[in-house]
């Protein structure tokens, strides 16, 4: 018993831990109509899921009029890089994302994150993965894009 009594002594983490997650955002360097995006393969994902999810980005990216960089290695006063992961069990899959705006001088100026639920997991979580769910993730993405964009 005295062994685990020492476990628990403290079991609030260092602070260090948390000042590790940077949440800052700086705010856009150019005004919205100057600006240019240009999305980075998205990475944790299966390719099929990442394309339909690109497209949906797309597609809601040019109804809020964002203009956008699609040859790669193009010019573009912001990168966006998108991580995603899906987890499940047999009742839920979440798919947890997070998409970075990177500036020209390669600083993370901006942060976009989130989760969706969708139905159960079949084993690999991504089949479970709805084109409702990958819609709501890329008007959810955008929107915050927007926001940020006009938040100077």
């Amino acid at each position: 018993m005295a062994i685990l009594a020492g476990c628990a002594a403290n079991p609030i983490p260092p602070s260090s831990i948390g000042d590790m997650i940077e949440t800052k955002s700086a705010p856009p360097a150019v005004s919205p109509a100057k600006a240019t995006f240009a999305f980075e393969q998205l990475t944790g994902l299966p390719g099929n899921i990442a394309d339909d999810l690109s497209e949906e980005l797309g597609n809601r990216a040019a109804a809020a009029n964002l203009n956008l960089v699609r040859r790669v290695g193009a010019p573009a006063t912001y990168r966006v890089k998108g991580f995603l992961t899906a987890a499940g069990d047999q009742y839920t899959t979440t798919v947890f994302y997070v998409f970075d705006i990177i500036d020209a001088n390669g600083n993370r100026v901006h942060r976009i994150d989130g989760q969706e639920q969708t139905g159960g997991n079949s084993g690999d979580p991504w089949n479970d993965v709805s084109s409702d769910a990958l819609q709501r993730i890329a008007s959810r993405t955008i929107a915050s894009l927007e926001a940020w964009l006009h938040s100077k």
